[in-house]
């Protein structure tokens, strides 16, 4: 008797207990039933009706002969057999099958086909195959991996890192979006480093390894997923140059992944949400405020996975740090480009910068390395065979010599020069940066802060940025990003157009005229 049927007998047994249990006397009975049957009973599947006289008088006569098991369904003599398919045929299909365990069920059905002239419906033909132990499954042949709980036995013995999309900030009045960097360590589920950045690429993963091996030292092993950044030449010849090793998700298989993964989720609900329905924050703020939260709440609490707070789980699996040379490991993301010393000035240029070097060396082609990631006062001069032969200072050419510290003495305190080379060196630093093509196509003549302030006050709204959430500039932002022709004409059109005056309302008659626009 299953569940559904025991549900069903018990509602039988309460309507007849008088009798079962011969609280009313037997020439009573038939009087007793008549009164159930006048009456209205909610049944079992939740429908209101009467149940009729000889419905019950039937069911009494089950509980006289069988108990209360007498009002299971009795089981078909050919259950587990076909009504519609010949055992035969069903017969021959499996053996088939246990034949060659890779047969589909298009392969069984043609010799079926031939030899019987008729087909088995695949859900039917797979419900036979499984009773009788005929699966790729059963038979042993699956391509489907056995999964075991991700685990090492010590902390630091593998990390696992990844990126993830996170809240909207804003940065010199422009809304934009950040990007997570996380390492995790797989022992404890301590969070090695964390961190909210402006881009994900290359000089973001570097500096997130740098700040967690700065204070835990390197790991055994680090587990990344297939992104092109985790396969840099310099990653790879940075993990062996500190002994660590390591591994790529392999490519279809995200499973392995999960743990980092559930960390993102724990984060997007506990505190992304926190944080998108309070009023938007800057950048550093973002990134104190989950530092905060990090070392207060996540490393605190007890994990659901390990039943343990994962700073105390970290303390507990320590068994060594191993300290490197963060010098040694940033090498490996050094640039390499060849230069020819110039014979007049005696320097080279690298991004339209210039350092001077040891003259001895004017016309020769020499190799510079430099690490393109910090601010560049001096640069490492190689030959082509690789060996060192000094370091270039920066310089200016207008000067004839490399810039020198100021030094107290005859010299004036406020140094009009130094002001002017700071100038200059601002303005080189801000040339070298790169460019954002993105913004570079996207300038528009009326700025997102301005349709931003325009739309809060449209709403009667005095406090500009600051009067709307994180999650409602967010919202702004994407509408803003749309379409290069939005101005403020039209978005005053589409606050008179709108029935209700809110900022869902506005913004549909806003893609309304956007849209008609576009044509």
């Amino acid at each position: 008797m299953n569940k559904k049927e025991e549900k069903w007998a018990i509602f039988w047994c309460d309507l007849l207990s008088p009798i079962i249990f011969s609280k009313i006397e037997p020439e009573q009975t038939n009087g007793y039933l008549k009164q159930v049957a006048q009456k209205a009973v909610v049944f079992p599947n939740g429908e209101l009706g009467r149940p009729s006289l000889s419905t019950l008088k039937r069911k009494l006569k089950k509980y006289q002969n069988s108990g209360f098991n007498g009002f299971a369904r009795k089981k078909r003599n050919d259950q587990g057999k076909s009504r519609n398919i010949d055992a035969d045929i069903i017969d021959t299909a499996i053996a088939i099958k246990k034949e060659q365990p890779r047969r589909s069920h298009k392969t069984i059905n043609r010799f079926l086909k031939e030899m019987y002239g008729t087909t088995i419906p695949r859900s039917t033909l797979y419900w036979h195959l499984k009773q009788a132990g005929a699966t790729r499954l059963k038979l042993g042949v699956t391509k489907q991996k056995v999964r075991k709980r991700w685990s090492r036995d010590h902390t630091h013995d593998l990390w696992i890192g990844d990126f993830e999309e996170g809240p909207y900030v804003i940065e010199s009045n422009e809304v934009v979006p950040t990007y997570l960097s996380a390492f995790i360590d797989c022992h404890s589920r301590f969070v090695v480093t964390a961190r909210y950045y402006l881009r994900q690429n290359l000089d973001i993963l570097i500096d997130s390894l740098i700040r967690a091996m700065a204070t835990h030292g390197a790991p055994l092993a680090l587990y990344v997923d297939n992104a092109k950044v985790y396969h840099s030449h310099g990653l790879r010849a940075a993990c062996y140059r500190i002994n660590t090793r390591l591994i790529h998700r392999k490519k279809g298989d995200p499973a392995p992944g999960g743990l980092i993964e559930r960390f993102f989720l724990t984060v997007q609900d506990q505190f992304e949400a926190e944080i998108r329905a309070g009023h938007i924050l800057s950048l550093s703020h973002l990134n104190h405020t989950f530092a905060a939260w990090m070392e207060v709440d996540y490393h605190q609490e007890t994990h659901s996975e390990i039943n343990q707070p994962p700073a105390q789980r970290y303390q507990k699996g320590l068994r060594v740090i191993r300290q490197i040379d963060l010098n040694e490991f940033i090498k490996s993301f050094m640039q390499k480009v060849s230069r020819c010393v110039h014979r007049t000035f005696s320097d080279v240029q690298v991004n339209k910068k210039y350092y001077k070097v040891d003259p001895k060396l004017r016309g020769d082609k020499v190799e510079v390395r430099y690490d393109s990631f910090t601010h560049l006062d001096s640069v490492e001069i190689y030959s082509l065979k690789g060996q060192y032969l000094g370091t270039g200072k920066l310089h200016h050419r207008q000067f004839g010599e490399q810039i020198q510290p100021s030094q107290t003495g005859a010299k004036p305190k406020h140094n009009y020069l130094d002001l002017i080379v700071r100038q200059h060196k601002k303005q080189l630093d801000a040339q070298t940066k790169g460019i954002d093509f993105r913004k570079v196509t996207q300038r528009r003549p009326w700025p997102f802060y301005d349709f931003a302030k325009t739309f809060a006050q449209l709403l009667g709204n005095k406090g500009g940025l600051a009067s709307f959430t994180a999650q409602e500039l967010e919202t702004l932002k994407k509408v803003y990003n749309q379409d290069i022709k939005l101005n403020k004409k039209m978005l005053k059109q589409a606050f008179e157009n709108a029935r209700c005056k809110s900022i869902t309302y506005v913004i549909h008659e806003l893609k309304c005229l956007l849209k008609i626009q576009g044509g």
